[in-house]
C-alpha cells in the first residue's frame, strides 16, 4: 500500500505523529522522502501538502493525508475515507472592515486566494459572479497591493488577518480539518480498513482516559453509574471480599465532571462507614438521594449519546445505548422509590 503524506507545512509532523502512534514506521529525518515499513507492506512517500490530492486521485498513491480544503480545492477523484480530528481550521472571505459583510456584496469584485477552485465552485453555488485571482502563499497584503478587493484564505486564529488590518465577514465558506483519502477503486480494500481501523484507534486513545480506583461492592452500581466505561466497566475481586477494583474509560473532555461526582461517591462511602447505615436508618434517605443525583446526570449523558448515535443512524450503538439507558433509568426510579420511602420516615 502506498500513502502520501505532507511533507511540510501544519499538517506534516501531526500526520506523522498520529502514523506514528498507529504503529506504522515513519520518517525520522525531514529530508527522507520516501520510507518503507515492511512489516506491514507500506510505503510512504512525502510530498508537497497541495500535491496530495493529486497523486491519490490519479491513482498514483492508494491514499494520502491532507487537508479538507485542499482536496476540494484540487479538483482531484480523490474522496474523503476518515476525518483525523487534527489541523481545523476555517476558510472564509475577509476584507476591509465595513467594505462586505456576506458573499453577496462581492458581484463584480476582486477575490484573492491560493484556493481558486475552492471559492469558484462557492461562489457558484451563490449565484455570484466575481474575478477569482489566484495567488501562491500569503494572501494578506493583495488588498494593499491592489491586487484584489477582498480575499479568501484560511483562517485559525484571525491574528495575522488582523495584523494587516482586515476581519472577515460573512459565513464561513468551508470548515476543514486534516482527512484520510482515498479513490472509490480503493476504499474497500483490506489494507485501507487497517489504516482506517488503526488511526480510529489513536483517535479513541487520544479521546480517552483509562481511570482505576477501588470501591465498596455495595456501592458498585453508583460509580459505574457515573463510569460505565465504552461497553462497560471492568470489575476486578480483591482480597477483601467487600470491595472491587473498577476499571473503565472516560471521556477526557469530562474527566474534571466525573472527578467531581467520583469525590462525591467517595464522600458518601465514607458516611456510610462512619455512620454504619442501616437500610432502615433515616440515614438511608441520603444516601439514596445522593444516588439518585448521580444516576440522574448519568441518564442526561446517556441520552444525549442515544440522541447523537439516532442522528447519525449508527443503529448499532444506539441500541447499546438505550440497553444500557433503560437499566441506568430502572435505578434512579429505585433510588427515587427510596428518597421517597425513608425519607417520609424522618
Amino acid at each position: 500500500m502506498r500513502i502520501a503524506v505532507p511533507n511540510k507545512g501544519s499538517l506534516s509532523e501531526p500526520a506523522v505523529e498520529m502514523l506514528r502512534e498507529a504503529g506504522y514506521r515513519v520518517r525520522r529525518d525531514s529530508k527522507e522522502l520516501v520510507v518503507t515499513d515492511a512489516d506491514h507492506g507500506v510505503e510512504f512517500f512525502y510530498l508537497r501538502p497541495r500535491d496530495v490530492a493529486v497523486y491519490v486521485g490519479a491513482g498514483t498513491v492508494d491514499a494520502g493525508v491532507t487537508g479538507r480544503d485542499l482536496l476540494l480545492d484540487s479538483g482531484s477523484d480523490a474522496i474523503e475515507a476518515l476525518p483525523l480530528g487534527f489541523g481545523r481550521s476555517t476558510f472564509r472571505f475577509a476584507g476591509v472592515p465595513g467594505d462586505a459583510s456576506d458573499v453577496s456584496d462581492l458581484a463584480g469584485r476582486r477575490i484573492a486566494t491560493s484556493y481558486a477552485g475552492l471559492v469558484r465552485a462557492h461562489l457558484a453555488e451563490h449565484g455570484v459572479e466575481a474575478e477569482v485571482v489566484r495567488l501562491d502563499g500569503a494572501v494578506e497584503t493583495a488588498i494593499t497591493l491592489g491586487v484584489a478587493d477582498v480575499i479568501a484564505d484560511v483562517v485559525e486564529t484571525g491574528t495575522t488577518l488582523r495584523a494587516a488590518g482586515l476581519e472577515t465577514f460573512g459565513e464561513p465558506i468551508l470548515a476543514s480539518e486534516a482527512v484520510l483519502i482515498t479513490t472509490e477503486q480503493y476504499r474497500d480494500e483490506p489494507a485501507l480498513a487497517t489504516l482506517v481501523r488503526r488511526l480510529e484507534g489513536v483517535m479513541r486513545a487520544r479521546s480517552y482516559v483509562l481511570v482505576d480506583y477501588d470501591i465498596p461492592m455495595n456501592d458498585l452500581d453508583l460509580a459505574t453509574a457515573i463510569t460505565p466505561g465504552l461497553e462497560s466497566p471492568t470489575v476486578s475481586p480483591l482480597q477483601n471480599p467487600d470491595w472491587v477494583a473498577v476499571r473503565a474509560m472516560v471521556p477526557r473532555k469530562d474527566v474534571k465532571r466525573i472527578e467531581g461526582r467520583m469525590r462525591a461517591v467517595e464522600q458518601a462511602v465514607r458516611e456510610a462507614e462512619e455512620l454504619q447505615w442501616k437500610k432502615t436508618s433515616p440515614e438511608h434517605a441520603a444516601r439514596a438521594s445522593l444516588f439518585a443525583a448521580q444516576l440522574e446526570g448519568a441518564v442526561q449523558d446517556l441520552e444525549a449519546k442515544l440522541a447523537k448515535a439516532e442522528a447519525s443512524g449508527d443503529e448499532k450503538r444506539a441500541a447499546r445505548v438505550r440497553k444500557e439507558l433503560e437499566t441506568k433509568q430502572t435505578w434512579l426510579d429505585q433510588a427515587r422509590e427510596g428518597v421517597a420511602e425513608f425519607g417520609g420516615d424522618q
